[in-house]
């Protein structure tokens, strides 16, 4: 199986300047409507819902709207905007790598994308056991 296209350039971003792996990227399709929703909006900023009101779909707020706590976990950044995930997600996701991506479809109701006629959508893949050493203690919780 090959990978997508939207996924295939996103390869060399996958560590950071440190060589740490990051655990958050974005596809340029994404990158693109960040840079639209932010000519729109202003700064703007991501948390990975949990599965309530949008199922489990990656929300987009101006900065200030979402407010952020002890409970949430800062990802790193995506196009200069932050991600977040609740504590508890991250104890499942911990392990795995995040591609925020844009897919055909409605945002999530409350998500800033919503009426563009595309959303944000989570891909993913498991970190190697290099990876995940690597991480060990590199995200601020």
């Amino acid at each position: 199986m090959t990978e997508p296209e939207t996924l295939a350039a996103n390869k060399s971003e996958q560590a950071g300047v440190d060589g740490t792996p990051l655990r958050v990227t974005a596809t340029p399709a994404a990158l693109e409507l960040i840079e639209e929703l932010r000519a729109d909006y202003g700064p703007v900023m991501f948390h990975q819902s949990g599965g309530c009101c949008d199922g489990s779909s990656p929300m987009c707020y101006p900065v200030g709207d979402f407010i952020t706590s002890d409970g949430d976990v800062h990802l790193g950044q995506v196009g200069g905007a932050d991600f977040f995930i609740s504590r508890s997600q991250f104890a499942v996701w911990k392990h795995t790598h995040i591609i925020l991506d844009v897919v055909p479809g409605r945002g999530g109701m409350f998500s800033l994308e919503n009426g563009r006629e595309k959303r944000f959508h989570i891909r993913s893949r498991l970190f190697s056991a290099a990876e995940n050493e690597a991480l060990s203690g590199a995200c601020r919780i």
